[in-house]
């Protein structure tokens, strides 16, 4: 499952002049997935159910 647009990837780092490879998006959905999952772990680890922007 993906997590992320990779259009939207590709315009904003085409904006910078930059490239961008064909396996970005998908590694850039990897980075997140593990970035949510921590996330929630804080927040369940401080007695919450909500995930909150400092959770990350």
């Amino acid at each position: 499952m993906s997590y992320v647009v990779a259009s939207a990837i590709k315009d904003l780092l085409k904006k910078q002049g930059m490239m961008t490879a064909g396996d970005f998006p998908e590694a850039a959905s990897a980075f997140l997935e593990s970035a949510l999952k921590a996330a929630g772990k804080r927040a369940k680890d401080n007695g919450r159910v909500t995930v909150r922007p400092y959770d990350l």
